[in-house]
């Protein structure tokens, strides 16, 4: 039986996925056919694929609706990875209240869905903090401030969820500043590599409106703190309700952690569908995730 991969992309992200052609290039001795199609190619039959990969559409921010129709009748015909349920949960942040409850260390966090409630908010008065959509990919549309920035934060936040979409608050972590955050990634449950990524939002620069953020990237070793949030955060997902009857553990995920305002490791971000591998800085990492892929597709044949 022939198998067939679909690493799914986006025309905009195509030439700036840098994990594309080493993830193609290590799946060709281990499956029959490896394709890159865009997500949002009408001409594509999902149905031929035995596996369908979300690897870099990360043009689906300001099409979240039209992205989760496509996941959806991507998985009546074949299988998706991560599964919709996942992808449906972790594409809007604020599933940070469900690894909360979970009892992870998580970015302090406020939420805003409408006017009203971006209106009723107290911006924070004795530090800096970040204003960022809930769904958001590469740091589109986030932006630092000080607390007396009150007037470009609230037009920021004005101008979001005028166009319906929910924004979030984040104190600013001042460890980035030197630290940077660092990036943990596994594959099917297990630790592959580890990146550090340079801070990313400097003050009085406006939000990007690229596709992502110019990253500053390079390889590091975790501490043993990191490593034990980071696999407490995988263990936490089976705790969390709209993840229920999902097949743990997941195929992919990326954890960013950093050193939070108390001096504790914490969990900035979690990538479920369609992080940035960095196989560039982990030498064997390509060739790790596709062993994975392609016991994936022999699980399922």
């Amino acid at each position: 039986m022939t198998s067939r991969i679909a690493l799914v992309t986006a025309e905009q992200a195509r030439a700036e996925d840098e994990d594309l052609l080493p993830l193609v290039e290590a799946l060709a001795p281990l499956v029959e056919q490896v394709d890159t199609p865009n997500w949002d190619d009408t001409s594509i039959e999902w149905s031929e694929f035995d596996l369908v990969v979300l690897r870099s559409t990360w043009d689906y921010v300001e099409r979240h609706l039209e992205f989760l129709s496509w996941i959806d009748s991507v998985t009546k015909v074949s299988r998706l990875v991560n599964p919709a349920p996942v992808v449906r949960w972790n594409t809007d942040k604020r599933y940070f209240r469900d690894l909360a409850a979970a009892g992870i260390n998580v970015v302090e966090s406020a939420f805003a869905a409408t006017p009203q409630e971006w209106a009723a908010y107290a911006l924070p008065t004795d530090r800096q903090f970040v204003v960022k959509p809930t769904v958001s990919a590469g740091s589109r549309d986030t932006q630092r401030f000080r607390p007396s920035d009150v007037v470009a934060a609230r037009a920021h936040g004005d101008a979001l969820v005028a166009r319906g979409r929910p924004i979030m608050v984040q104190p600013y972590q001042e460890a980035v500043d030197h630290e940077g955050e660092t990036a943990l990634f596994y594959f099917a449950g297990v630790f592959s590599h580890s990146i550090n990524k340079g801070p990313l939002l400097r003050l009085d620069e406006g939000p990007t409106r690229a596709l992502f953020s110019p990253e500053t990237i390079t390889p590091n070793t975790p501490t043993q703190e990191q490593i034990e949030l980071g696999y407490s955060v995988i263990s936490a997902l089976n705790a969390v309700p709209a993840l229920g009857g999902v097949r743990h553990p997941l195929t992919y995920a990326r954890v960013d952690v950093l050193t939070d305002n108390g001096g504790e490791q914490a969990l900035l971000e979690l990538e479920l569908t369609e992080p940035s591998l960095f196989f560039g800085a982990a030498p064997g990492a390509a060739d790790r995730f596709a062993a994975v892929l392609a016991a994936e597709v022999q699980r399922y044949s």
